[in-house]
């Protein structure tokens, strides 16, 4: 009896001993499971847009520059300025004048000088003389291909550019140039040939004048 009850305490020590050992290891895996659990929030990464995330906003587009115009003849004044003319079809002569400083977006709004719609002849001569634009164009009927033109525009334009004074001459060979006449402040557009001398005076005060054929 006394060895069957020496049995029996040593087995009931190793069941409790048994029981104490698991309790310890499951107390164990919920600390690991907590500290698991506790430490995933501090695991993610802000993405938003807003003051304390790690996003960038996209900067707004700057507006495109708006493209310098093309011209068939273009030309520069003293004080910096530019104008530039155009034969266009169905239009005419048209003019736009820039000021001094001005990049490709500070040109004028296209100006009318001359409406026609006759075909373009090939020359356009634009000349400065001071603050004055002097301005010789043709237009004809197979014009473009050597013909002699049907109508020739003399123009010159004053001031701020606004203000174009023309003429125009019918079935006529056309100007083949202008100068100015003295210190006078007048110009004077000719054409010259075998037969004779044609020539139109232009001055700030009268405009144009008429035009004279003076025989050689």
């Amino acid at each position: 009896m006394r060895t069957n009850g020496a049995r029996l305490r040593t087995l009931a020590g190793a069941v409790l001993m048994a029981a104490v050992t698991g309790a310890c290891a499951g107390q164990g895996d919920g600390r690991e499971s907590a500290n698991a659990t506790a430490s995933a929030p501090g695991t993610g990464t802000a993405t938003g847009s807003g003051s304390s995330g790690t996003g960038t906003g996209t900067r707004p587009e700057a507006p495109p520059t708006a493209p310098a115009p093309h011209f068939d003849e273009e030309i520069g004044l003293p004080d910096g300025r530019r104008v530039g003319m155009s034969y266009v079809d169905g239009r005419g002569l048209v003019e736009q004048h820039r000021a001094a400083g001005a990049g490709a977006g500070g040109w004028s709004a296209p100006h009318v000088v001359y409406a026609t719609t006759t075909d373009r002849c090939q020359s356009l001569t634009l000349r400065v003389f001071g603050g004055r634009v002097a301005v010789i164009a043709d237009w004809g009927d197979y014009c473009y291909d050597g013909e002699p033109p049907m109508e020739s525009v003399a123009a010159v334009g004053t001031a701020d550019l606004a203000r174009w004074d023309t003429n125009l001459t019918r079935s006529f060979d056309g100007w083949t140039k202008v100068a100015p006449v003295g210190d006078s402040g007048d110009l004077l557009f000719t054409e010259s040939s075998t037969e004779r001398l044609t020539r139109l005076r232009w001055s700030p005060t009268e405009g144009f004048a008429q035009v004279e054929e003076i025989p050689r």
